[in-house]
């Protein structure tokens, strides 16, 4: 029997159907990742249950105007798009609230564990009240359980707004959270607008955080 030995153009199209094949697999490769990556940046966090009514027994004093309460953890990466956004809603919302910042720190942390990019960052924004919440008291008390949930109070001390301010997890922009914000500032707001939050959990540690960095 006498057999042939392949032309070099039936290996050359041998090789070609394998690079294709690769980028293939490569492709689909980068598109399942891309899956998820968006499926977690629009996965929302825990709403919390924010009291309808300024809780009793806070350290934090009420106002006899709008308040916006916003409760982060200072290693969630997420949150620095919550800052942003908040810095929004001041510009557009100049001397007509008081802005409160909850720091929520473990309770028995060091003081370089709380000094992150982030804290400092949030804590520079001018006319912000700032709460290192050890322990997360005040978070718990205010019913927050997600880096970044913003909460508005009107001047009667009842809710206005509870969620979050940004797009997606890490995802700064224009959005109707942001824009909810500004109405029950302003107007009073409807009875309870809400809106998802995205970020980190307040009280676990969020992903990646070494265990020397988690809540303990």
């Amino acid at each position: 029997m006498r057999s042939e030995v392949p032309s070099t153009e039936t290996a050359a199209r041998g090789h070609r159907w394998i690079h294709l094949l690769a980028i293939a697999v490569w492709l689909g490769t980068i598109v399942w990742g891309m899956g998820i990556l968006l499926r977690f940046a629009s996965t929302p966090g825990d709403p919390g249950h924010p009291p309808l009514q300024w809780p009793e027994g806070s350290r934090i004093p009420a106002a006899h105007r709008p308040a916006l309460l916003m409760a982060i953890h200072p290693r969630c990466p997420c949150t620095r798009a919550s800052i942003e956004e908040l810095q929004q809603v001041m510009a557009r919302c100049r001397g007509q609230m008081e802005v409160h910042l909850i720091v929520v720190v473990p309770s028995a942390v060091s003081v370089s564990w709380l000094d992150t990019e982030l804290e400092r960052e949030a804590t520079a924004i001018p006319g912000v009240n700032t709460y290192i919440d050890r322990g997360g008291i005040e978070a718990r008390r205010f019913g927050t359980a997600t880096s970044g949930h913003t909460l508005v109070y009107n001047a009667s001390g009842h809710l206005a707004f509870s969620g979050g301010i940004t797009l997606a997890r890490g995802h700064a922009g224009d959005n109707s959270g942001q824009d909810a914000v500004v109405e029950a500032i302003r107007e009073g707001g409807p009875a309870h607008a809400t809106h998802s939050v995205y970020g980190c959990p307040l009280h676990d540690p969020p992903p990646g955080a070494r265990a020397s960095e988690s809540y303990r």
